[in-house]
């Protein structure tokens, strides 16, 4: 009964929900996947998981709570790479090599699992399904990479925000955080500054335009999307990146 219990467990967490997005996880691969859950640590806000420069070190099935992966220059400026949501890995690609490139912090208070790369090649072993999903996870992960560079590089700063916004959206949709109507965001303007390549003030302008255009509110830690149509199609948004059509290995 506990071992049910906890299969039922694992297959309701939002690394599994994620997973299952792409391969549709058998009962044994939940039973792999149940091991990489058994370092759970917490997190408290602004205390780095993972140093730049670090090595030897571990990855993190982020469980609840949000983090960011950042870059700083050496001019002290920092860019914030990507944000973490429940169900992410924290880290893999620098597990994997023999130093870590970025940093991790926590934005909130954080729940994960630590996973170390004995543990995923011992999991990628037994289970080639899960194996073949987290490629696929970090395949997605380098697609949505691609499209931040397009939002640097080509979308004004309105259209940014849009289209942060709802691939945030989405993302947090797919592990069941949030639905078309919105979600709730921990995000301040500072850390949405250092991920657009904005100033704190041109967020807030931001913000305040697509508000008073009717497409989306940004307040009171929560983003609601006032006319969900016309906010994709205001900031081209084409969620085809994301992958999230349902199981392609079933």
């Amino acid at each position: 009964m506990v071992e049910r219990d906890t299969a039922l467990l694992i297959q309701d967490s939002p690394f599994a929900r994620k997973l299952s997005a792409f391969v549709r996880l058998a009962p044994g691969d939940l039973s792999v996947m149940s091991d990489l859950y058994r370092r759970r640590r917490r997190f408290a806000v602004g205390v780095d998981m993972i140093h730049q420069g670090q090595t030897d070190h571990a990855a993190y099935v982020l469980a609840s709570g949000w983090a960011c992966s950042y870059k700083i220059l050496p001019s002290g400026n920092r860019q914030i790479v990507d944000i973490q949501i429940p169900g992410d890995f924290l880290g893999l690609r620098s597990v994997l090599f023999r130093t870590s490139d970025h940093n991790v912090e926590p934005i909130t208070v954080v729940h994960a699992s630590e996973v170390t790369q004995r543990d995923l090649l011992s999991a990628f072993s037994e289970t080639p399904r899960l194996a073949t999903a987290v490629l696929w996870a970090a395949s997605r992960d380098e697609a949505m990479v691609v499209e931040h560079l397009v939002d640097l590089g080509r979308r004004n700063a309105t259209e940014r925000m849009a289209h942060f916004l709802l691939e945030l959206g989405a993302r947090l949709r797919l592990v069941g955080l949030a639905d078309k109507a919105g979600f709730a965001c921990p995000l301040s303007q500072y850390l949405l500054a250092d991920t657009l390549g904005l100033s704190a003030v041109h967020v807030n302008r931001v913000l305040r335009e697509l508000r008073e255009e009717g497409l989306v509110t940004f307040q009171k830690g929560h983003v609601t999307f006032d006319d969900y149509e016309a906010l994709v199609e205001f900031a081209g948004f084409d969620r085809a990146y994301l992958d999230h059509e349902g199981p392609l290995l079933t």
